[in-house]
């Protein structure tokens, strides 16, 4: 009787254990992580949003599930992804790649919670009335990128001090960008001229490139644009092509060949993004989480570019580089 009383209950119990597995399984909560651009392992920025997450305890799979959504620089793609994800029931939407994401989300549900990471101003782009309390569902991290174009042109100059005319890639398609007005502005400030020069797709790199040299530009801006960010290598290349001196607003570029970046670290701003889904999953509203503004800004200089191109670089631009690439 003890024996079969006891295979009795261990049978019940084993019974019980896909049970008890499924339900733990259903309590897992769910990220949906929501992106404009395409992914990109080299970059590292999903592997950032995860080490964000870490920080507050949790890791794939384990403690989280994340479902991923790519646009692949199509913007019209992200309506129907964001709600995929809102079918989906996610506790936490992080958007990344830029304002379009962002944007697209809070259209989508206002009551899902939502942490963003963008490059200009949060405020002018509608999505928080205040960066201290932004209220409703919406937080999240600004890398305050199109601010960091008057140091930019201070660095081409300090680089070809006869620089007169710079060119300006912007993507036309993005109408949050701040890249041109904020270039312009710098611009004028020290009696520079600006050539804006509109990329809005892969195979239409090459043109621009002919214009900028055919129109006698000195140097070329790339700045924060989301579009340009995966087809860096093919920007670089025909930098390097038409011997075109550029500065660049993210690290990836000069570690893809590219002479010179300045600007925030996106890595660090995808962290941010994770530790605020973190934070948010942990039971904090976005409403009362500040948005955040990326403090962490690095020059990286591409020496075998700048020989390349024929350039010395100055000694004190060296020595105030975060990185030098060789």
């Amino acid at each position: 009787m003890q024996r079969r009383s006891f295979l009795t209950l261990l049978g019940s119990a084993a019974a019980s254990w896909p049970l008890a597995a499924r339900a733990q399984q259903a309590a897992m909560p769910t990220i949906g992580f929501l992106n404009s651009t395409s992914p990109d392992p080299s970059l590292g920025r999903v592997a950032a949003f995860l080490r964000g997450l870490n920080e507050l305890g949790y890791v794939e799979r384990q403690n989280v599930a994340i479902e991923y959504r790519w646009a692949e620089n199509h913007a019209n793609l992200l309506p129907g992804l964001v709600a995929d994800l809102v079918r989906r029931r996610v506790a936490v939407i992080a958007t990344t790649g830029g304002t379009a994401s962002a944007l697209a989300a809070k259209r989508a549900t206002s009551t899902i919670p939502i942490a963003f990471e963008i490059g200009g101003d949060p405020i002018t782009a509608g999505l928080v009335d205040s960066l201290s309390r932004p209220g409703g569902n919406v937080t999240g991290m600004s890398l305050n990128a199109d601010a960091l174009a008057p140091k930019q042109l201070d660095l081409l100059r300090e680089l070809i001090p006869k620089a007169s005319v710079i060119a300006v890639f912007v993507d036309p398609n993005n109408p949050n960008s701040q890249t041109q007005a904020r270039v312009e502005a710098a611009a004028r400030t020290i009696g520079m001229k600006t050539l804006v020069l509109d990329v809005s797709n892969e195979t239409g790199l090459d043109a621009p490139f002919m214009r900028l040299v055919q129109q006698r530009a000195d140097a070329l801006l790339v700045g924060n644009e989301p579009f340009f960010l995966p087809l860096r290598e093919k920007i670089v290349a025909l930098a390097a092509r038409y011997t075109v001196p550029t500065i660049y607003a993210f690290r990836g570029y000069a570690a893809a060949g590219g002479l010179m970046s300045y600007g925030t670290s996106i890595t660090d701003a995808y962290r941010q993004v994770g530790v605020y889904t973190g934070r948010i999953l942990k039971g904090e509203m976005p409403g009362d989480l500040p948005v955040v503004h990326s403090t962490k800004f690095e020059l990286v200089i591409n020496v075998t570019a700048a020989r390349t191109l024929g350039l010395d670089i100055p000694p004190t631009l060296l020595a105030r580089a975060d990185e030098i690439i060789e």
